[in-house]
């Protein structure tokens, strides 16, 4: 269930956020919808539009070690038996302040067996004239070093065509190989000669995307830009500062008869996958330290 929304409004933008993990449930430019909606009050199917937190992507077995401990997470995932994106998208977040475009939402989580730590993280979401802008803030309000990642998870929508005729365009040097059957980290690979290599805009076609991308091109003012075109015209892009190293990407492709590929999962991660174990750009919050990513969501 979605629980409370909020809508907002600035230009020819709308937005509707949901406090059930904090998730943009509607992003509308001139009534064109540039992420796949889900209905209100029912369920929020493949984690559309959540806050991830305080791990994207997967942890294997939910196994981890950190500061020297062991600990073990609930297994969510129990098809590839991982711990998947965190605790965020299940949680009620309260309202901390809104007005017309503008609404600010937050949370607590831990401590808990498997994440004895503890971290009140607040979302802001604003309208304005280039887009929703979004930033996390995650604050240790525990007495320990806790380990921290984050990511948001919309599906974008470049238009009314179908997924493979999209232009896509991602300014990514390398990406994740990943095992097939479980989707879980092996090295990284240039995308140079690869089927992921979307540096010049080009056609996803059928290729199938399950990847984080890695070595990004930032431009002068510190961001970077993934942008998805339908061949009508259309389009929606979004962008992010350094915070984010890494980029996830998913073209949805669901098991039969589920529907598949309606839209792209974008996800800016501060962390790759399994970063709790390899430790690879994973943030280490000290007791009284936050925490802030930024993102910008936009039509184009």
């Amino acid at each position: 269930m979605t629980g409370d929304e909020y809508g907002l409004r600035h230009g020819e933008y709308t937005a509707v956020v949901a406090a059930r993990g904090a998730a943009v449930r509607t992003l509308q430019f001139r009534g064109r919808d540039l992420i796949v909606p889900f209905p209100a009050g029912g369920p929020n199917p493949d984690f559309r539009g959540v806050i991830v937190a305080p791990w994207p992507n997967r942890i294997p077995d939910g196994m981890y070690t950190f500061g020297g401990a062991d600990y073990e997470l609930p297994v969510n995932e129990p098809d590839r038996q991982c711990a998947l994106h965190g605790f965020t998208p299940e949680l009620e977040w309260r309202l901390e302040s809104r007005t017309d475009s503008a609404v600010e939402l937050s949370c607590t989580i831990g401590p808990t067996p498997g994440y004895p730590f503890a971290l009140s993280i607040t979302a802001s979401y604003r309208l304005a004239s280039g887009g929703l802008h979004t930033a996390v803030t995650a604050a240790n309000v525990g007495q320990r070093s806790a380990p921290y990642g984050v990511c948001p998870h919309p599906y974008l929508l470049a238009g009314p065509a179908p997924l493979d005729q999209w232009s896509l365009e991602v300014p990514a040097r390398t990406f994740l190989e990943v095992t097939p059957d479980r989707l879980l980290p092996v090295a990284t690979r240039s995308v140079e000669g690869h089927g992921y290599d979307f540096r010049a805009a080009r056609v996803i076609g059928s290729t199938k995307i399950d990847h984080a991308f890695t070595d990004m091109v930032f431009d002068g003012d510190g961001q970077a830009h993934v942008v998805v075109r339908d061949p009508g015209g259309t389009g929606v892009g979004m962008a992010w500062d350094r915070s984010c190293a890494w980029l996830q990407l998913y073209t949805g492709d669901a098991e039969p008869p589920l529907p598949g590929r309606l839209g792209l999962a974008v996800e800016p991660m501060t962390c790759p996958p399994d970063a709790f174990n390899t430790g690879t750009d994973l943030v280490r919050l000290e007791p009284g330290d936050s925490h802030r990513a930024a993102w910008r969501t936009f039509a184009a």
